[in-house]
């Protein structure tokens, strides 16, 4: 397991920090809700994958990330201008799929029986679905 560096975690946090403003201050329409989920840099802080996520339909996501990949140099140029690096790093922006791969799974344990989907009545109450469960289990 490759060693952790506290100085780049404190790094990746202000780089992704600096980009999340800077992405929301972009002028380009087909930005759509777009949000920096995670950064992470080298060892030597010379290179910083920026993870994106963005919300919308498969097209309009597409659109999303290829804009932030267009606005790269400058988001680093801004990073440049906001965080005190001797190396400022190169941004290698790359979709994050995290979110899709949770509802792959979900709706894969939902096939074979092993979890149930929320039901909309108990999200409507207000209640925490855990809670709501066990009630069922003991009546």
């Amino acid at each position: 397991m490759p060693k952790t560096y506290p100085r780049g975690d404190r790094v990746e946090e202000q780089v992704r920090h600096v980009l999340s403003e800077a992405v929301a201050e972009l002028k380009d329409p087909r930005v759509g809700f777009v949000t920096i989920t995670a950064v992470k840099v080298t060892p030597d802080l010379r290179h910083a994958k920026v993870f994106v996520s963005a919300l919308g339909s498969r097209d309009q996501r597409d659109a999303s990330i290829q804009a932030v990949r267009h606005a790269a140099p400058h988001l680093r140029s801004v990073l440049g201008r906001e965080v005190r690096l001797k190396y400022l790093p190169f941004l290698e922006i790359i979709e994050d799929t995290t979110a899709d791969q949770g509802e792959r799974i979900e709706s894969l344990l939902r096939e074979v029986g092993v979890s149930k989907p929320p039901s909309v009545e108990k999200l409507d109450d207000g209640g925490d679905l855990e809670e709501s469960d066990e009630a069922d289990e003991i009546s």
